[in-house]
């Protein structure tokens, strides 16, 4: 018959493996984070609605720097609109005009779930653009939640609290049956011993007869 497992145990082992799948998400989420970085992508949060179905909100869009030159009609940028339209947050629309003008290319941009064009032009006065390569849904949701100091501290410091939670019932585990085993030791040898073959009492020999005593 197989041994069951006392619940304290599967307590244990239930703490230990989420703190270790929570670790694990955690370095996952900062290398899925970071490697981008590496490779030259910008990253920013979607907070906002104008581009859902394309972009929802929560997503992590991923940007590469081209030459503002490069830039096409159907291009999605992320730009700060000019102090003229009130909006003083970067915006990531696409870019649905682009027309020669007197102090250069003049663009106009729209979000794809929006019903209008925005309603300000802007131009571009520096050399080089951020455009976006791709996304990664909901994972900003995450990010902007860890971007909150107690929030790390709160998600870092849940699972190394069950990782130590289930050290120290490890231990204890541990320490009880050590005792148990030094229990049994002990009483194994307070057991009396008894001899194979016991030794007969000694005989005892009878005593002479006294003599009369000769004169």
């Amino acid at each position: 018959m197989a041994a069951k497992t006392s619940p304290r145990r599967r307590s244990a082992r239930i703490a230990g493996a989420l703190g270790n799948l929570a670790v694990l998400s955690l370095m996952l989420l900062a290398v899925a984070y970071v490697l981008p970085s590496l490779l030259g992508f910008q990253r920013y949060v979607i907070t906002g609605g104008s581009m859902q179905g394309t972009y929802d909100k929560g997503s992590v869009v991923f940007e590469k720097v081209v030459p503002t030159s490069q830039l096409r009609v159907g291009d999605v940028i992320t730009y700060i609109p000019p102090a003229s339209s009130g909006v003083t947050n970067l915006v990531t629309h696409r870019i649905v005009s682009a027309e020669a003008g007197t102090k250069g290319i003049v663009y106009r941009t729209k979000g794809d779930a929006n019903p209008s064009i925005d309603p300000w032009t802007f131009t571009l006065d520096r050399a080089e653009q951020v455009v976006v390569e791709f996304d990664v849904p909901h994972v900003g949701s995450a990010l902007l939640y860890l971007a909150d100091p107690s929030h790390r501290k709160l998600v870092v410091g849940v699972p190394a609290g069950l990782i130590a939670l289930a050290s120290i019932l490890e231990a204890f585990r541990n320490a009880r049956r050590e005792k148990r085993a030094g229990d049994q030791v002990g009483r194994d040898e307070t057991v009396p011993a008894v001899a194979e073959n016991p030794a007969p009492d000694a005989a005892v020999a009878p005593s002479a007869p006294r003599l009369p005593a000769v004169v």
